[in-house]
Parts: C-alpha cells; sequence; structure tokens
C-alpha cells in the first residue's frame, strides 16, 4: 500500500467531488425520452457495468474475492445498498423540482452528518468518539450543517415567490416536493456510506490480492449492485405501466431516431461513469487519508456541494431572483461548508 498523503487524498476527494457534481448534466441533453427511460439506462451503466469493469481490472482476482466474501459483510452491503437505490431516485427527481444546486446542497448536507454518524452508532463508539478531544467540535460542525441546510432550505422557497409563476410551473419547480425528495435522498446518502463500511471486510482482502489503493473498488460494486437491482426492477416496472419501454426501440423508417437513441445511450453512459468515478476517487482519496479516514465522507460531501452549486450558477438556476435571496443562498452555503470544516478540524 502507497504511503498516506492527506494533501493528495483531499485533492482526489476534489476530483471525485466535480465528477459527481456534473454526472447529471448528460440529461438536460437528451431527446425523445422521459425521465423513467433515462434513469433505467444510466442506472446500467452508473451501478453495474462501471463499478464491475473498474473491480475487474484494479482488483486482482476480483471474482474469487467476492466468492470467498464474508457472507455478513457481503449480504448487508448488498442490502444497504439496496436501501440507497430508493435514495437514488429521490435525488434524481428532486433535481428536476429543485435544481442541480439547492438539491445538492440540501441532499449532500444531510447527507454528510447521517453518513459520519450512523456507522459510528451501528459500530459502536459514538459517546467515545464525542467524549475525544475535539468531539464537542464535530457536534457543533454537525449542528452547523442543519442550520445550513435550513437556511438553504429557507431559500428555496422565496426562490419560488420570487420568479414568475408560470415559468416555475413550466419548468417544472416545486419546492415542497423537491424538498421531502432531497431530505430523503439525504438521509439514504447516508445509508450508502454505511453500507460501505459494512464492506470494508471485502476491500481488506482486496488489499491482501495485491490491489494496494485500489481496494475500495472491491466493495463499491457489492454497494452499487444493491443500488442497481432496486432501481432496475423499479423502472422496469414502471416502464411496463406507463410504456416508455418503447422508447428505447428506434423507429425502422426513421434514420434520426436511431442516430438519437444512439447519441441517449452515449449520454446515458457518461452519467454512469462520471456518478461512478466520484466513488472511485473517493475510494483513492480514503486510502490516502490514512489516519484521518474518518474525515473522508465529510470531506467528500464538502466537494459536492461546492462544486455542484458552482454548476447551478453556470445553469443559470438562480438569475431573476431577489438580491436578498441570492444572498440568503450564499450565507447557507457559507454555512454548510464551515460546518464542514468545523467537522473535519473536530475530527482532525
Amino acid at each position: 500500500m502507497s504511503a498516506p498523503n492527506s494533501l493528495l487524498g483531499t485533492l482526489l476527494h476534489a476530483v471525485g467531488g466535480i465528477s459527481a457534481s456534473s454526472c447529471y448534466l448528460p440529461s438536460t441533453k437528451t431527446k425523445g425520452w422521459s425521465w423513467n427511460t433515462f434513469w433505467l439506462a444510466q442506472s446500467i451503466f452508473a451501478w453495474f457495468i462501471v463499478p464491475t469493469l473498474l473491480a475487474w481490472i484494479t482488483v486482482p482476482d476480483f471474482f474469487n474475492i467476492l466468492s470467498e466474501a464474508p457472507s455478513k459483510s457481503f449480504w448487508m452491503a448488498l442490502l444497504l445498498g439496496g436501501v440507497y437505490g430508493f435514495g437514488g431516485m429521490s435525488f434524481g427527481k428532486a433535481i428536476n423540482y429543485i435544481g442541480y444546486s439547492l438539491t445538492y446542497t440540501l441532499a449532500i448536507g444531510i447527507s454528510a452528518v447521517v453518513g459520519t454518524i450512523m456507522p459510528l452508532v451501528v459500530f459502536g463508539g459514538l459517546n467515545d468518539f464525542f467524549n475525544k478531544p475535539g468531539g464537542s467540535i464535530v457536534l457543533l460542525g454537525m449542528i452547523l450543517s442543519v442550520i445550513g441546510v435550513f437556511v438553504c432550505g429557507w431559500a428555496g422557497f422565496k426562490k419560488e415567490k420570487d420568479l414568475d409563476a408560470d415559468k416555475l410551473n413550466k419548468a417544472g419547480f416545486n419546492m415542497m416536493l423537491g424538498l421531502v425528495l432531497s431530505i430523503i435522498a439525504g438521509v439514504l446518502s447516508g445509508v450508502f456510506n454505511l453500507s460501505l463500511e459494512y464492506g470494508q471486510p471485502i476491500a481488506d482482502m482486496a488489499a491482501e490480492h495485491g490491489a494496494g489503493q485500489f481496494e475500495g473498488n472491491a466493495k463499491l460494486v457489492v454497494s452499487t449492485f444493491g443500488c442497481f437491482i432496486v432501481n432496475f426492477v423499479w423502472y422496469i416496472i414502471l416502464g411496463m405501466k406507463q410504456k416508455t419501454l418503447v422508447e428505447f426501440r428506434p423507429s425502422k423508417e426513421d434514420n434520426y431516431s436511431k442516430r438519437r437513441l444512439i447519441k441517449n445511450w452515449l449520454l446515458s453512459s457518461l452519467t454512469g461513469m462520471l456518478w461512478c468515478f466520484q466513488f472511485f476517487f473517493y475510494g483513492l482519496g480514503h486510502v490516502k487519508m490514512g489516519e484521518y479516514q474518518f474525515a473522508s465522507w465529510v470531506l467528500h460531501m464538502s466537494m459536492l456541494i461546492f462544486f455542484s452549486y458552482i454548476v447551478g450558477v453556470i445553469m443559470k438556476e438562480w438569475k431573476g431572483v431577489k438580491k436578498e435571496t441570492y444572498t440568503l443562498l450564499v450565507v447557507g452555503l457559507i454555512v454548510l461548508i464551515l460546518s464542514f470544516c468545523v467537522t473535519s478540524y473536530g475530527s482532525y
């Protein structure tokens, strides 16, 4: 295993954050597909094809490791990955209702707290963690995170009032529904971190087989496969009910339809790769953090929020809102970033 380097680990988490914050941008370029069809297509790549290929390429004896993996680690990682699958659905729909920057800010802000606390509750050590030097600082950081989420949510409601109602309805903006979905997505995103923690023995086996800094790919594929099963079954059934599965079939007489179908599949594969690469770089950064690995989840989430906000500004999601609303959003974002800094410092 290569020597720990927390600075390099932080940079790797930043790369993962860029990948995650931009992964759903390709969906805006697909044509002739419903959301159901796009989501089903990208899920095949994000949670099955890409993680399996990464693990196969980077982990020696990968399939043997899976066959010999501890039963509890494998099935708990798979099950909790499936639970996260519903969070992924909620996250994708929330983007449609309230936009990139707000969805990422709310969902990931919640995930940072839940994903940090939950493993400590399940595996033990919560009381010891907060009683250690710096424990009260970590608690302060988490309280700040909750405040930041509240302020950003407030800014979202003000945005709904600021912008023209007809324009918002045409764009599908729905703050209340988006807020609920973001909360669900944030909580279940924290569950995904718990899934990865349960899969750690599989990563340890990969390290023993010489996977080195790529050891995390072995456990990632188990967690993502659980997510894939839930999404695949759900959207196949939904596609049958809403008769959207026919969108996968090109028109025999229309060559443009065939080209559009190929383009949509390429965009879906790009979405899947970007989503998966966030945790590919998360795994690399996690290993490089050395004895500060416990700060990886919070650090990764802070990168997600920061870069998703940049994406939201580029997409002009907040164009036309009042200055007071925009200022409120910036304040909420600053509070969230401050919470991550405080939490990371307390962990250190």
